[in-house]
C-alpha cells in the first residue's frame, strides 16, 4: 500500500509538470500573435486618423452659399490638429454638395491633395507634429438642385499600398437663391403723342410795293405766298379757327427821305390790313373784318434789312459799301449816299432795296380740337381723316388693352412712317406676354427711326424677356435718356448678374418689389421693408414671402412666422420653396415657423 501511495504521487507530479511546460509554450504564442498584430497596427495609421477625423475643423464661406448672377462661390478651408497625420500618409479631400433628403450627390468640387511631411508625390503638405491647413477657391455654375444641399467633405487617404475612406463630414447648408426672386417688370415705353386741345395755327407771308408807294399790287396778292394765305383762310373755315391776331410790320427802304420813310410804312401797314381786310370779306369770315384783330407796326426805313441783305450779296465791294455808309449817322446824309451808290451799283437798284419796301403779315389762329366721341368714331370709321396725334391721343380715352390695341393699328397703318404707331403696338404686346410679337412691332419701329431711344429701350425689355442679357445692356446703353425707365430696366439686369448696389441705384424713386428686392440684397433691411409696403405688390404671396426673408435676415420670428403664413395662404406652392429655403436656416428648429411648412 505504501508502494502504490509513493508510485501514485510520482505519476502526479510528472503530469503536473508536463501540463506547466504546455501552458508556458501556448503563453509564447499568444505573445507573439499579439506582437504582430500591434506591428502590423503601428504600419497602418489610416484607421486612427480615421477615428479622429472628428477633431478636423472644415469651414466654408458664405455659409450657406449665395447665388450671385449665374454662379456660386465658395471657399472651403480645413485645419488639421498635430499629431493628425501621419508623416507618410496621402490623402485627397473632396468638397461635395449632397441632396439634403436623398442624399445623391449634386455636385463635386476639385479635389484638394494633401500629403505627410515625408510622404511622396504633390500637394499640400501637412506636419505631424505642428498639423497644418488648405484652403480653395470655387466658382461653379448654378443649377436648381443646389438650393437644399449639405455640403460634405470627402477623404480618400492612403498609406503605402492601403487605402481607407474616412466617414464624411457635414460642414455647410443650402445656397441662398433670392436673387431668383426677381420678377420680369420690365417698363417698355410708349410713343408719348403731342395732341392738345387746342392747336396754334399760323401763317406768314409778304406784300411788296414800288418805290414811294402804298398801294398793294393785284399782282402781289397773286403771289405765292398770298395764295397760301387764301388757302389757310379756306382751311380756317373748315376746321373752324378762331382768329386770334393779324400782325403786320411795315418797313421802307433806306433810300428815301427819313420823314416820308415813316410815313410811308405806316401806309404801307394801312394798305396791307385793308387787302386783307378784303380776303377775309370774300371768304365771310367775319372775325377778319374786325380793326381790332390787326396789330400794326411801322417800322420806318430798314437801314439793318440793307445791311443783312447786301453783306448776303455777291457784290465784289459789299463791305467798303457798308463801312462808308456807316460812317454816316445823320439819316439825310446817308439817304442821299445810298441813292448815289445806287446809280453806281445798278445791283442796289434792282436786287437788294426792291424786297426792303414791304409789309410782313402774320396771322394768328386757334384750332380746336375734336371731341372725344368724335375722334373715337373716326378712328374707327376713317382714321385716314386724323392726324398721327389724334389717333395716338384717341387710345388714351380707353382704359381696355384690346381696345388701346385696335387704335394704334390704326395709326401704324394710316401713318406707316411714324415709329410710334409699331412701337405703341408692340407696347401692348409687352404688356399681354406676347414677347415676339412685340418685337416684330419694335423692329417695325426702329426701321421707322433707327436711332429714336425709346424703341431701343423696348428692343432692350424684348432681348431680356427671350433671354439675351448681354444683347439687351446693349440696346439700353442706346436708350439712355429716353426715360427713368432705362435705368430701372438696367436695375433687373443688375440683380440678376449680382450687382445688387448698382440695382438700388438704378431702381431708386421707384416703390416695386423688384427695388425692394434690391435693397434686400444690398443688405438695407429696413429700407427693402418700406419700399415694399409702399408698393402695389404689398398685399402678394411674394411680397408677404419677402417680407418673411427680410425678418429672417433681421432675426425677427414674429415677422418670419407671420409673413410666411400669409404668403403660404395665398399660393401654397411657397410652403414646399420655404421648407428648403436657405434664408430659413436658422429657423428650422423653430417650431412656430417649422409648423407652416408641415
Amino acid at each position: 500500500m505504501i508502494i502504490f501511495a509513493v508510485e501514485k504521487a510520482f505519476v502526479n507530479r510528472i503530469s503536473t509538470k508536463r501540463k506547466s511546460n504546455k501552458m508556458r509554450s501556448t503563453y509564447s504564442i499568444l505573445g507573439i500573435l499579439t506582437a504582430v498584430i500591434l506591428i502590423a497596427s503601428g504600419c497602418n495609421p489610416l484607421k486612427k486618423m480615421n477615428k479622429k477625423h472628428g477633431m478636423v475643423t472644415y469651414t466654408m464661406s458664405p455659409d450657406p452659399l449665395e447665388l450671385h448672377g449665374d454662379s456660386v462661390a465658395i471657399s472651403v478651408s480645413g485645419r488639421y490638429p498635430a499629431k493628425f497625420f501621419h508623416k507618410k500618409a496621402v490623402a485627397n479631400v473632396k468638397p461635395v454638395m449632397k441632396d439634403a433628403e436623398t442624399g445623391a450627390i449634386v455636385k463635386e468640387f476639385e479635389t484638394i491633395k494633401l500629403v505627410g511631411e515625408k510622404a511622396t508625390g504633390e500637394g499640400t503638405k501637412i506636419m505631424k507634429a505642428s498639423g497644418g491647413s488648405f484652403s480653395v477657391n470655387n466658382q461653379v455654375a448654378y443649377e436648381d438642385a443646389m438650393e437644399n444641399v449639405v455640403l460634405e467633405i470627402l477623404v480618400e487617404a492612403g498609406f503605402k499600398s492601403k487605402t481607407q475612406t474616412f466617414d464624411p463630414i457635414p460642414f455647410g447648408n443650402g445656397t441662398v437663391t433670392t436673387p431668383r426672386l426677381v420678377q420680369s417688370d420690365e417698363m417698355p415705353i410708349l410713343g408719348k403723342d403731342k395732341f392738345t386741345k387746342v392747336s396754334p395755327r399760323s401763317i406768314s407771308a409778304e406784300l411788296n410795293y414800288d418805290i414811294q408807294s402804298s398801294t398793294v399790287k393785284s399782282a402781289e396778292l397773286k403771289q405765292e405766298d398770298m395764295m397760301a394765305v387764301d388757302a389757310f383762310m379756306e382751311k380756317g373755315i373748315t376746321y373752324e379757327y378762331d382768329w386770334k391776331s393779324v400782325d403786320i410790320s411795315s418797313y421802307a427802304s433806306p433810300d428815301g427821305e427819313s420823314a416820308l420813310n415813316e410815313d410811308l410804312a405806316s401806309d404801307r401797314a394801312n394798305t396791307a390790313a385793308k387787302s386783307l381786310m378784303g380776303m377775309f370779306g370774300k371768304k365771310k369770315i367775319e372775325a377778319g373784318k374786325a380793326d381790332g384783330l390787326y396789330n400794326k407796326s411801322p417800322k420806318g426805313e430798314d437801314w439793318d434789312g440793307f445791311k443783312t441783305k447786301l453783306q448776303a450779296s455777291d457784290i465784289e465791294d459789299k463791305d467798303m459799301i457798308i463801312r462808308v455808309l456807316g460812317m454816316y449817322s445823320d439819316d439825310t446824309k446817308r439817304e442821299e449816299e445810298i441813292k448815289n451808290m445806287a446809280k453806281t451799283y445798278t445791283i442796289l437798284a434792282e436786287q437788294i432795296l426792291p424786297p426792303l419796301r414791304r409789309s410782313v403779315i402774320t396771322i394768328n389762329a386757334e384750332e380746336k380740337a375734336k371731341e372725344d366721341d368724335e375722334l373715337k368714331k373716326l378712328v374707327k370709321e376713317n382714321p385716314s381723316e386724323l392726324t398721327i396725334e389724334e389717333i395716338l391721343y384717341t387710345a388714351t380715352l380707353y382704359n381696355d388693352m384690346n381696345q388701346k390695341l385696335e387704335v394704334y393699328k390704326a395709326a401704324q397703318k394710316v401713318h406707316a412712317g411714324d415709329w410710334r404707331g409699331h412701337n405703341n403696338v408692340g407696347w401692348i404686346y409687352v404688356q399681354q406676354n406676347k414677347v415676339e410679337a412685340a418685337k416684330a412691332e419694335f423692329d417695325k419701329a426702329a426701321k421707322a427711326s433707327a436711332t429714336e431711344k425709346v424703341v431701343m429701350n423696348n428692343m432692350g425689355v424684348v432681348t431680356r424677356l427671350m433671354g439675351d442679357r448681354e444683347g439687351a445692356m446693349g440696346y439700353y446703353e442706346k436708350a439712355k435718356g429716353a426715360g427713368k425707365e432705362v435705368n430701372y430696366n438696367i436695375g433687373i439686369l443688375n440683380i440678376m448678374d449680382g450687382d445688387y448696389e448698382d440695382a438700388v441705384s438704378n431702381m431708386s424713386g421707384y416703390n416695386t418689389f423688384n427695388a425692394a428686392l434690391a435693397q434686400t440684397l444690398n443688405g438695407n433691411n429696413d429700407g427693402a421693408l418700406n419700399t415694399v409696403e409702399s408698393s402695389d405688390a404689398k398685399a402678394t404671396a411674394e411680397a408677404y414671402y419677402l417680407k418673411a426673408i427680410i425678418g429672417a435676415r433681421a432675426n425677427n420670428e414674429d415677422m418670419v412666422s407671420n409673413n410666411l403664413k400669409a404668403a403660404i395662404e395665398k399660393n401654397g406652392d411657397l410652403k414646399a420653396k420655404a421648407k428648403k429655403d436657405a434664408e430659413f436656416m436658422d429657423f428650422r428648429e423653430n417650431a412656430a415657423v417649422t409648423a407652416l411648412w408641415e
